[in-house]
């Protein structure tokens, strides 16, 4: 068959897929236990999608292997928008950074849909450290070099990776204290047995509004709307930038009328009132970001923490 006729033909098949898509439920894998975070999200993202594309968009909790396990399904799912991904920048698109094998490629098996939401890490301190901004932290470690304590909740994680990039950046030494989980790290920091640590906000923010720790900067690049009064760590570290992402994938291949549709549902979704106040609550900016810019910022911020990863040397 000649090849011009052959790609008419799939064309033509494309346009009438999308045309009548969805005609059944929607799975999304969310590769995090229930309850959490990106479970919230995911759930509301779900929810508002459903009502949008008059499909049920049912929520598929798959957990394990630092998200290889639900990112996998999907990586290797039928290319036909009915199996989608919520992926995340610190699980999906970094544990393949980090393990000697994983079973995809996060740039070449995910097709970019959206992207939902972004919310800056925050560095905290303990009161007991006495200092206020990131400048006397920075001057604090520079005069005691490994004498400061990080926690993170665990090898790899974005509050890992966040010390480290801080570390490298302001020319500091400090120990890195990996915990199994967000409770546990927090108790350690909370009871000054840690002295600081990177964060989300929502785990922080009824702590620091006790003084029971104080907030020195965030890792976005510009100030956010849950902390106004707040300044990005990168107006005194050059160059930090740490920041918690989850976005909407498909698997390679999904026909490009499919993407067009979830990505242009998928942005009314987070117009949408309720889903934005609920969100920035937890400290949760919604973004504006289709196909194209989401697969052009995660090429970028792939590339940006693999350097930091082969220059720490850190593995899972």
């Amino acid at each position: 068959m000649n090849q011009k006729l052959l790609w008419g033909l799939l064309w033509i098949a494309g346009v009438s897929f999308a045309q009548n898509f969805p005609s059944r439920p929607i799975r999304l894998v969310v590769p995090y236990p229930a309850g959490g975070p990106t479970d919230f999200v995911g759930r509301a993202v779900a929810g508002k999608l459903s009502q949008l594309l008059t499909q049920q968009v049912v929520v598929d909790n798959r957990p394990g292997a630092a998200t290889v396990i639900g990112s996998e399904m999907i990586a290797h799912a039928t290319p036909d928008g009915y199996n989608l991904l919520f992926g995340t920048g610190g699980g999906t698109f970094l544990a393949p950074l980090m393990l000697p094998k994983v079973p995809y490629d996060p740039q070449r098996d995910f097709a970019p849909i959206a992207m939902l939401v972004m919310s800056p890490q925050v560095l905290v301190v303990h009161p007991s450290l006495g200092v206020h901004s990131v400048k006397a932290l920075i001057d604090m470690a520079r005069a005691q070099p490994g004498s400061l304590n990080f926690a993170s909740v665990g090898t790899g994680t974005s509050p890992h990776l966040g010390g480290e990039l801080f570390k490298s950046l302001a020319g500091i030494n400090m120990v890195h204290v990996p915990y199994k989980g967000t409770a546990p790290a927090m108790t350690d920091l909370l009871a000054g047995r840690v002295q600081l640590a990177f964060s989300s906000i929502p785990t922080v923010l009824t702590h620091v509004k006790a003084a029971r720790l104080h907030l020195l900067g965030t890792g976005s690049t510009h100030r956010s709307p849950a902390l106004p009064d707040v300044a990005p760590i990168g107006e005194t570290v050059p160059g930090f930038e740490l920041v918690t992402w989850y976005g909407l994938f498909a698997p390679a291949h999904t026909p490009k009328g499919v993407i067009e549709i979830l990505s242009q549902q998928t942005a009314l979704a987070l117009k949408d009132p309720d889903i934005q106040r609920r969100f920035t609550e937890q400290g949760l900016e919604t973004a504006d970001m289709g196909p194209r810019a989401l697969k052009q910022y995660t090429e970028q911020d792939y590339a940006r923490w693999a350097r930091l990863v082969k220059a720490a040397n850190i593995h899972l």
